[in-house]
């Protein structure tokens, strides 16, 4: 065979076999900065409010109605301080489309009731309501902290957050001993746990001389309106969150690992939000969108469904005197979404030679679905594929392809599929997780690093 000619085979390397010296230490320095975004955003809110406070730092300013907009300008939209749009300006206007990146902020977590607070038998509880696709067992006898915000009777707004630092309480959902776990032992998975059952254990101590009955709950309320101006009724015109309590930590011996609550989909919106602050002028306009409400089937007005990115796109196209639907034929975006990554202790729900593997970079998913078809899901084209291919390459970036899973084992989306449905071609592609939704995922530092890589030479496609 001629040398000249291309390999006819396709293998995807372990990157720790192409990676220089210069490349781990740009690596690790980012997974650095990572981890400690991880440790800021805890929650929707926190996740956007953090990501605000690195854009301005890096330059982008609120976009101001009626401004013109030219090559290199750096602007921010935010949206019911759930949603956050940034885009730097390129050199084409926008009737040549946008180089556009998708994640979502949400993880799976507990929500506090508006009535939550109650006693019984002597301990004061919260109950709770399941956001996103969780497994109730992983949360028992697990350390939570609490986070959020509350509007008070007279309109101001209490921020709470309880349960990270080293001297802070954390909080607990009672797990049933093992001694007495008889019955429990012969249920289903999803059985074990009955909803009713998560209730967050936050006291024990009663109000001395205070009213039989309400004692222990009158302890929590006084210490909530001592730190936070709280009563009872508050809870109604609250956002809480119980998440699990503690810091994103290297994990393995070799440190090649990270393990975090919430990865789900920060370490994708992590590497989107980084690229795009590191872009001068591009030749197309590079837009960054950070997402709420994608693990509840990205339904409300902080949603990928609702009209929040198309208001911001239509003001972007509008200083220009661009049609928004010309924008978006012309447009290219990832849907910068994480996958499940293979796990040799559960082989039997993959597809090992369409599975995502740790360490071999960023994960292109040509289409997601469930139940072993493509419906409800979105498809790219070969085209798409193509070009995706070609800008990696070319930027040396690792990337390998994936499904979720072996196609009858389940599967999952993504808010790709609301991308594609406005015209605009989308592709699939993130970091493989080991544990997915877990109060602790688990990913793969060469793959963090990579996906950020590939959604910065996405950016600065002229493509």
């Amino acid at each position: 065979m001629n040398k000249q000619e291309p390999s006819l085979f396709y293998a995807q390397p372990n990157g720790y076999d192409r990676l220089s010296e210069r490349e781990e230490a740009d690596m690790n320095a980012y997974c650095r900065r990572y981890k400690d975004f991880l440790d800021h955003s805890k929650t929707e809110r926190l996740c956007l409010a953090y990501s605000l406070q690195l854009a301005e730092e890096n330059g982008f300013v609120p976009y101001t109605e009626g401004q013109a907009l030219h090559p290199g300008d750096r602007v921010s939209f935010v949206s019911r301080d759930r949603n956050l749009f940034l885009a730097v300006i390129g050199r084409e206007t926008l009737d040549h489309g946008a180089n556009i990146s998708v994640a979502h902020m949400d993880a799976p977590h507990l929500d506090v009731k508006p009535r939550p607070l109650y006693e019984e038998s002597g301990m004061a509880y919260l109950k709770t309501y399941l956001y996103g696709w969780l497994r109730k067992h992983h949360y028992l006898a697990q350390p939570l902290a609490l986070h959020g915000v509350v509007i008070l009777a007279d309109g101001r707004k209490a921020a709470v957050d309880i349960g990270e630092e080293p001297d802070d309480p954390v909080f607990l959902i009672n797990d049933l001993l093992p001694h007495l776990g008889k019955a429990q032992n012969a249920r289903p998975l999803k059985d074990v746990v009955p909803n009713d059952a998560m209730n967050v254990l936050v006291g024990s101590r009663p109000v001395p001389g205070g009213e039989e009955g309400s004692r222990f709950r009158q302890y929590i309320l006084t210490l909530l309106h001592q730190r936070y101006g709280i009563t009872e009724e508050d809870f109604v015109s609250a956002e809480l969150e119980f998440v699990p309590a503690g810091k994103a930590r290297d994990a393995g011996l070799d440190r090649s690992l990270i393990a975090s609550y919430g990865q789900d989909d920060r370490v994708c919106g992590f590497a989107q939000l980084s690229a795009l602050m590191e872009i001068k002028v591009p030749e197309k306009t590079a837009v960054c969108v950070m997402i709420d409400k994608e693990e509840i089937n990205s339904d409300g007005v902080t949603s990928m469904k609702s009209r929040a990115f198309d208001r911001v796109m239509k003001k972007l196209c509008g200083a220009q005197g661009v049609d928004l639907d010309d924008c978006y034929a012309n447009s290219f975006c990832i849907s910068a979404d994480v996958t499940s990554a293979y796990d040799p202790n559960f082989a039997e729900v993959y597809e090992k030679k369409n599975a995502a593997f740790l360490n071999h970079g960023i994960a292109v998913c040509k289409y997601t679905g469930h139940d072993g078809d493509k419906s409800d899901a979105s498809d790219a084209s070969a085209e798409v594929m193509g070009k995706f291919r070609r800008v990696c390459s070319a930027a040396g970036v690792l990337w390998q392809t994936a499904e979720m899973g072996e196609p009858e084992a389940g599967g999952g989306g993504t808010i790709a599929k609301y991308m594609a449905n406005r015209n605009i071609d989308t592709l699939d592609a993130g970091v493989p997780v080991l544990s997915m939704h877990a109060p602790y995922e688990t990913v793969a530092k060469i793959d963090c690093y990579m996906t950020y890589r590939a959604i910065r030479a996405v950016f600065e496609s002229g493509e």
